[in-house]
């Protein structure tokens, strides 16, 4: 027991040098603007000092692109404003909060909230929201914009401190980013890279979208549990009682008219639902691909953000119609209008945010950076086990300086799949163990793409808090997912089991010979 004590104590004064140090740096708009001027410098430096590396694709040769030239100016003024107005989370961020800002403003996610907390098992409230957190990440990205600050919201609600809640969610949402029981948008375009990839030694060898499946749906109980481990257990206990402003919704009995505006929007909600239903179910149904059929690449997963802001308003202004709380257009406007000055913040970031990832791009020393990693690991020639969680370990790495995970894919992947399946090691499995790295660091990286927005909902209940505060506080769900995902990822080995339909942990003797004898 004074073992366990030492232990708490020991990992909550880490976790508070990790913040003050973090903290103890300038606003994160600052950062970023600092980070895009480093950018630009070290551009300039790889130019003069000839840094390159080839591509493991194409063959072709990746030198940097000098930012500090005469073109490079003129492409950092000419492409300033596009930069931030091309930033992908932003249009994902401003469009969805639109919906949620007439939801929020009718009163139907006050009193949605306070339903369920009146209503849910208080002991699984921790549970549901990282478990949320990792169903949400089928639907495109919209559980960062979404699940999180509800995270917040509720365990204030419940006299809890609002970060916590943030946090879990945040951990299921992002660090749990490759789990789920469904498919999402990023599988067809991982499987489609690692397809490639095979196809260097083995011609015509097809990787399907549904290749990890059953690991990822293994994974998604595990990483929930161990969410809510981190949470009740490390994150609560250190963050306290919370004494900041922000004021929780009222836990009072629905009225009448409230349960009225609930009734009209769950109508509302069920008439959406049976329309997208005919749209998706139906093999030839309008929100498929209309040339494959499929629902992958279809307008309902590509267009699922328009679909939150469609819903979102409706029902929003359903529940505004029962309830009395919306008598007019007017009061629609004001309530969207209310939901964009809470962006403020997240606008200023993504500002300088932007320009840092635009330059790190243009200038190659993304791609010159993942390369030089990827080719130090290829080197190691370690034992199977050990360089599949060696593996796992630098793509968590490297996700740390690229935030794309089909980015640093198309480059990890032409050099590590061919390598492993001379080891007999399926495309399959290695995507498996990508993923585990790529999804772990998430929540812990800057140039993670909603990064910013992660911390601006934080500054909401602690004006104190920053980049610091938000990478304590998701660190030891970092090491914790990554022990936990790493242990199933060996497990998995020794029993031989398939991490998805038809894809097996090791290739056929036969196309292994074939490939061997042709080299």
């Amino acid at each position: 027991m004074a073992r366990s004590r030492e232990r708490g104590r020991f990992i909550r004064r880490s976790l508070e040098i990790i913040e003050k140090v973090g903290n103890a740096l300038p606003h994160p708009a600052t950062i970023f603007g600092l980070m895009a001027v480093a950018a630009i410098l070290f551009s300039g430096l790889g130019a003069l000092l000839n840094w390159s590396a080839v591509h493991p694709g194409t063959g072709e040769t990746i030198v940097p692109v000098n930012l500090v030239s005469i073109e490079g100016l003129h492409h950092i003024l000419q492409d300033m404003v596009v930069n931030f107005t091309s930033f992908a989370p932003l249009g994902t961020v401003l469009v969805a909060m639109l919906g949620i800002g007439i939801s929020e403003g009718s009163g139907l996610i006050g009193s949605g909230l306070r339903l369920m907390v009146i209503t849910a098992p208080r002991h699984l409230l921790t549970f549901v929201i990282v478990l949320a957190g990792v169903f949400s990440n089928a639907a495109s990205e919209i559980g960062y914009v979404l699940l999180v600050p509800l995270g917040a919201i509720i365990f204030l609600a419940v006299g809890r401190h609002p970060i916590a809640g943030l946090a879990a969610a945040f951990a299921g949402v992002s660090g749990g980013y490759s789990a789920n029981l469904v498919l999402g948008t990023i599988d067809p375009l991982l499987a489609g890279l690692s397809q490639e990839a095979a196809q260097i030694l083995i011609p015509g060898y097809q990787v399907n979208a549904a290749c990890n499946w059953y690991f990822m749906a293994a994974s998604t109980f595990l990483i929930a549990g161990a969410g809510t481990w981190v949470t009740e257990r490390i994150v609560a206990p250190r963050l306290g009682e919370y004494t900041g402003d922000e004021k929780p919704e009222e836990l009072r009995d629905l009225t009448p008219e409230e349960l009225r505006g609930l009734r009209y929007a769950l109508f509302t909600l069920i008439a959406i639902t049976l329309v997208l239903l005919a749209g998706t179910v139906p093999a030839g149904g309008f929100l498929r691909n209309p040339e494959t059929g499929s629902l992958l690449h279809s307008p309902f997963l590509e267009g699922i953000v328009a679909l939150i802001f469609i819903i979102f308003g409706l029902c929003g202004v359903a529940y505004g119609i029962g309830a009395g709380t919306y008598r007019n257009d007017k009061d629609v406007m004001k309530g969207m209008s209310k939901a964009m000055e809470t962006l403020a913040l997240y606008m200023v970031l993504v500002f300088f945010a932007s320009q840092f990832v635009a330059f790190f791009r243009m200038s190659n020393l993304g791609l010159i950076f993942a390369v030089k990693g990827a080719e130090v690991l290829a080197a190691l020639n370690l034992p199977t086990i050990l360089l599949m969680v060696t593996f796992v370990v630098m793509s968590g790495f490297v996700n740390l300086f690229m935030g794309s995970a089909s980015a640093k894919w198309a480059i990890m992947a032409p050099v590590f799949i061919p390598m492993l399946i001379l080891l007999n090691i399926s495309p399959e499995f290695t995507q498996v163990a990508y993923r585990i790295g790529d999804s772990t660091t998430n929540i812990i990286a800057p140039m993670m793409s909603y990064f910013a927005l992660i911390v601006a909902f934080v500054e909401r209940y602690d004006e104190k808090a920053g980049i610091g505060t938000v990478i304590a506080t998701m660190l030891p769900y970092t090491i914790a997912f990554l022990i936990i995902w790493t242990i199933l990822l060996i497990v998995w080995m020794a029993l031989g089991i398939p991490v998805g339909p038809g894809a097996t942990l090791y290739l056929p003797e036969g196309i292994l010979a074939g490939v061997t004898g042709g080299m």
